[in-house]
C-alpha cells in the first residue's frame, strides 16, 4: 500500500478508544489527540490523576469539544490493573484498545507481584488489562487491540519464557527491555490466532514508533525527564529523533487503517527509524508459533486470567 498519512484516518465519531500511557508529549498523548480530533470518545489512561488532567487540558486546548474520559491505572501493579478493569465497565463497549504505556531501560527492581519491572509494565500488565476489557471489546462488534512494540524487539536475547518471578543470571536492562517488546509481538500474533480460531469480532495489531523523541529513555534511566543529566539526555534524543507526534503515526495507522489482523506497522525510513508509517515485518523470533503459545500460557498463569 502507499505511504499512510494522518489524512487517511477516517471519521471516528461513535467509536470509543482507550489509550494507555497518555502523558503529555508522549506517543499516547498524540495518539489520543488525533483520534479525539476526528470525533472518537477517548479514554485517557495513566498512572496518576494529575497527569491525566494535564493531558486532558492539552487536548482540549486543540480540540475544545473533545469527548474524553479518564482511567487511572498502574500497569506494573496487577492489583491496580484489576481495580481499573472493574471501573472500566462503566465505559460500555470499547472499539479500540491501544496498549501504549511502557517503561524503558530501568534499573533492576521487582514489583509488588514479584515481577521484573519492565516485563510487568510492558507485557504482563497490558496482557491482564486486555483480558479484563475483552467483554467490552467484543461487545463493540468489531474490536481492535493495538500493542505498541519497538525496534528493540530485535535485540532480545530470547523470548521471556522462564519463571517471571526468578532472575536468572545477571540482569541486563536493555536485553530485558527488548524481551518485553518481543513479548508484545508474540502476544499480538497469538491473540490474533486465538480470536480468529474462535471466530470473534476482534483483531490484534502491533506498531512501533521508530526512534521517537519522547521522555521514555530519560525516565527509565533517571526516573525523571528533566533536571541535570536527565535534561541533557532528553535533549540529545530529541535532537536526533523524529517527533513524538510522528512516532504516534504507526499506532494510529494500526488503530484505524483497513488492514488484516496481525499486521505490524512502523516507519518507512532507513532502518525503520523515522518516516511515514507502512506495514513492516518483525523478526523471526516473534513469529515462532511455539513461543507465542508458551508465552500466552505463562502470561495466563502469571496474571490469573484466561481469554479470549
Amino acid at each position: 500500500m502507499s505511504a499512510w498519512r494522518l489524512d487517511d484516518i477516517p471519521d471516528q465519531t461513535g467509536r470509543t478508544v482507550l489509550v494507555t500511557g497518555t502523558t503529555v508529549g508522549g506517543l499516547g498523548h498524540h495518539t489520543a489527540l488525533e483520534l479525539a480530533r476526528r470525533g472518537a470518545r477517548v479514554i485517557l489512561s495513566g498512572r496518576s490523576e494529575a497527569k491525566l488532567d494535564e493531558t486532558e487540558k492539552e487536548i482540549r486546548g486543540e480540540v475544545p469539544d473533545a469527548l474524553l474520559d479518564k482511567l487511572t491505572v498502574d500497569l506494573s501493579d496487577l492489583g491496580s490493573v484489576r481495580a481499573a478493569g472493574e471501573r472500566a465497565t462503566a465505559f460500555g463497549p470499547i472499539d479500540v484498545l491501544v496498549n501504549n504505556a511502557g517503561v524503558m531501560g530501568t534499573a533492576y527492581s521487582r514489583t509488588a507481584d514479584g515481577l521484573e519491572l519492565q516485563l510487568a509494565t510492558n507485557h504482563f500488565g497490558p496482557f491482564l488489562l486486555t483480558g479484563l476489557l475483552m467483554p467490552q471489546l467484543l461487545a463493540s462488534g468489531d474490536a481492535r487491540v493495538v500493542n505498541v512494540s519497538s525496534i528493540f524487539h530485535r535485540f532480545a536475547k530470547a523470548a521471556p519464557l522462564g519463571d517471571p518471578h526468578v532472575q536468572e543470571g545477571r540482569y541486563s536492562k536493555w536485553p530485558v527491555y527488548g524481551a518485553s517488546k518481543l513479548a508484545n509481538l508474540l502476544s499480538t500474533y497469538e491473540l490474533e490466532r486465538r480470536a480468529t480460531a474462535a471466530d470473534l469480532p476482534l483483531h490484534a495489531y502491533a506498531a512501533h514508533p521508530g526512534f521517537a523523541g519522547t521522555h521514555l529513555a530519560a525516565n527509565g534511566q533517571y526516573g525523571r525527564s528533566s533536571g541535570g543529566i536527565a535534561t541533557i539526555l532528553d535533549a540529545a534524543i530529541r535532537a536526533v529523533s523524529q517527533s513524538a507526534s510522528a512516532g504516534a503515526w504507526p499506532s494510529l495507522m494500526a488503530a484505524t487503517a483497513d488492514l488484516p489482523g496481525g499486521t505490524f506497522c512502523g516507519p518507512s525510513g532507513l532502518g525503520e527509524m523515522a518516516g511515514a508509517p507502512q506495514v513492516v515485518t518483525s523478526d523471526k523470533a516473534s513469529r515462532d508459533p511455539e513461543s507465542q503459545r508458551r508465552l500466552w500460557e505463562l502470561s495466563e498463569q502469571t496474571t490469573g486470567i484466561s481469554y479470549p
